[in-house]
């Protein structure tokens, strides 16, 4: 019995059972995403990215900054797992540090912009006239802007922030087209007699969009959360590999890519680990986001298979 089977068997299960209320949409969108195992694994690839990325530095007693003169660029061994780079560092060390950088970037980066998005968005669409001109009027400005080229100039000016400042900026750009589509959303749902009724009754605006538009629209935030996690390691890596991101003596994915690129084919352990981790943890957010769209949607083909 396949695990989609199973939970149809649940769900009418449920139906069946008077004396049980039926299932609240929290759990038909979770019966949904467990249905699909491609999404599970995607999950369970990036929480072992991240315990290998919090609990890595404690299985080995090298920090990412240590240098051992005795081995330069040595194969991957007992001593060293991952082997070291050209002036003796662990690999394994650096390439754990520069994962649980990347993915705390990437976290606070995704949730930080979609959060931003999402309060721009629904205020805009939801108060119309000035308000609606002037925030919008402000996500296009960003829009107009290239990002890639402002982060550049800006990110080697806010070296006393560290990456904390480096992961601000990166969220400064990663918001506006999110806020539009919530924007549209909140447009068509504020005629909804819900929220004429809420009106009507003098519930305030704030509460208005925090109690009846933004859950309207949680399924989209949270699948927007999901992939621009992925998008922001992404970007991350970008503009550190090119020197514009997190600055040295710390390390993240993208600047132990840069520094180990020329040696990928004579030392490929110095490049295929930070790589290599980068691809399986983009792979697996993107599973992550497929199943949550079909999770949310019920006339999703998948979901309805």
């Amino acid at each position: 019995m396949t695990a989609e089977s199973v939970a149809a068997a649940a769900d009418a299960a449920d139906h069946h059972d008077p004396a049980e209320p039926p299932a609240g949409r929290a759990r038909v969108v979770l019966r949904r995403f467990l249905a699909r195992k491609t999404a599970l694994a995607g999950l369970l690839v990036v929480v072992l990215l991240f315990v290998l990325a919090f609990a890595g530095p404690l299985l080995t007693h090298w920090s990412y900054a240590d240098i051992d003169y005795t081995a330069l660029r040595s194969a991957p061994s007992a001593e060293h797992w991952f082997g070291t780079n050209r002036i003796g560092q662990d690999v394994f060390a650096q390439t754990v540090r520069g994962l649980q950088k990347s993915l705390l970037i990437g976290l606070l980066v995704g949730i930080g912009a979609t959060l931003v998005a999402a309060v721009v968005g629904a205020c805009a669409g939801y108060f119309g006239g000035w308000a609606d001109h002037g925030l919008m009027f402000a996500v296009d400005l960003l829009l107009v802007f290239p990002g890639f080229l402002v982060i550049a100039i800006l990110a080697p000016r806010l070296k006393g922030g560290g990456w904390l400042a480096f992961a601000g900026l990166l969220g400064l750009f990663a918001w506006m087209i999110t806020a539009r589509v919530v924007r549209s959303m909140t447009v068509s749902l504020r005629e909804r007699e819900f929220v004429r009724a809420a009106r009507y009754m003098g519930v305030r605006p704030l509460r208005v969009i925090v109690r009846h538009i933004l859950p309207n629209v949680a399924s989209f935030l949270i699948i927007d959360a999901t992939l621009a996690v992925g998008g922001a390691v992404m970007s991350e890596t970008a503009l550190s590999y090119f020197g514009f991101g997190v600055q040295s003596p710390d390390v993240s994915l993208g600047t132990l890519i840069a520094d180990s690129t020329g040696a990928a084919v004579t030392y490929p352990w110095m490049f295929f680990f930070a790589a290599g981790l980068l691809v399986v943890f983009v792979l697996a957010v993107n599973l992550i986001g497929d199943g949550l769209r079909d999770a949310f949607d019920p006339t999703s083909r998948k979901a309805r298979s």
